[in-house]
């Protein structure tokens, strides 16, 4: 029996996750997760009614109380816990840098006291930005490449910083306490549950109240968007893959790099809906153009995507149309870029 445990896993990537391990056989899990971006949903509740191997902790991992509850220790802990989403970056940037700095140490101490087989650091592809800016990596990206923060005065950069922080911290507590690490840059992830907090659900909830003319930002950059099963699938790839102690990986889809004029041309067909396009400049701080270099996942895991956009679209799309209608509040999941 593996023991898993999933920090932050009422979020987006984590449901997913939690929801794709408890179909497999072999796992007990327990998700842990303070609840501070929406609810117990009805995916939360069904997952959890219907999961026997599966058991939820309520607490805020800023607290170090909490470690005493997880009933570790545990062969694969996923740390995907932390504030995520441009809109509370851009407002609570102190709040962005304690909290997350808060979760990574607390994680860490406690894994250097207890012990576990491999940890997961959720990190992003954010940490490229602003070298791919300077010019100085090329893209597609690869994990080897410099890591650069253009302005640090500059709120969106707390982010990335907390991100690079807690990958130094994930390799040198691997290295010196005895357990394996997989830092995971994500690729706009994407699929059901995310919240708004991210282009694709963003440009679905605009269509939906048929916004006319439709706002859209920074339509000439580039992205290539994962749907969240494809995600899901690599992470626990690289968790049961052969790796030197701590490695760094990059998850996406590295087969549909994407124009937003595109993608939105995509979505207002999916939906047909076809106002006029009020095109507007990208926010400050925002990459213009953002791809994987896959070439290390695939050669630990064998890894290929195997939703493309348009599946994912749809499949997005018929999750969020059913759940417009409710209080937003419902759906303000962290979602992983």
């Amino acid at each position: 029996m593996v023991k898993v445990l999933i920090l932050g896993g009422a979020g987006f990537l984590g449901y997913h996750l939690g929801s794709y391990l408890a179909r497999q056989p072999g796992y007990r899990i327990t998700i842990v997760d303070n609840l501070s971006r929406g609810q117990i949903d009805v995916d939360l509740k069904e997952f959890l009614s219907q999961s026997p191997m599966v058991e939820m902790v309520m607490g805020d991992l800023t607290d170090p109380e909490i470690w005493g509850r997880t009933g570790g220790p545990f062969d694969h802990v996923y740390l995907l816990a932390g504030i995520v989403g441009v809109r509370r970056v851009e407002t609570q940037p102190a709040g962005v840098i304690r909290t997350n700095v808060a979760i990574i140490l607390n994680t860490l101490e406690w894994l250097a006291r207890v012990g576990c087989g491999r940890i997961l650091f959720a990190s992003t592809s954010e940490t490229y930005s602003g070298a791919v800016e300077l010019g100085v990596v090329s893209v597609p990206t690869r994990e080897d490449v410099p890591l650069a923060v253009l302005d640090i005065k500059n709120p969106r950069s707390t982010y990335a910083v907390t991100k690079i922080l807690g990958e130094t911290a994930a390799i040198h507590y691997a290295q010196s306490y005895g357990f394996e690490g997989v830092i995971v840059r994500y690729h706009n992830i994407y699929g059901p549950r995310m919240g708004f907090d991210h282009v694709v659900p963003e440009l679905m909830e605009r269509i939906w109240r048929q916004v006319d003319p439709l706002p859209v930002y920074g339509l000439e950059q580039t992205r290539a968007f994962c749907y969240v099963t494809d995600a899901v699938r690599a992470s626990r790839a690289l968790m049961e893959c052969n790796l030197d102690r701590c490695e760094t990986v990059n998850i996406g889809n590295d087969q549909e790099e994407i124009i937003i004029k595109d993608l939105l041309e995509k979505l207002l067909d999916l939906i047909n809906f076809h106002p006029a396009i009020d095109s507007l400049p990208a926010p400050a701080g925002a990459v213009s153009r953002r791809c994987p270099n896959l070439d290390k996942l695939r050669s630990l895991t064998g890894f290929y995507p195997q939703v493309n956009v348009d599946s994912g679209l749809v499949q997005t799309w018929d999750w969020y149309r059913q759940h417009l209608g409710e209080k937003e509040s419902s759906l303000q999941i962290d979602s992983t870029s």
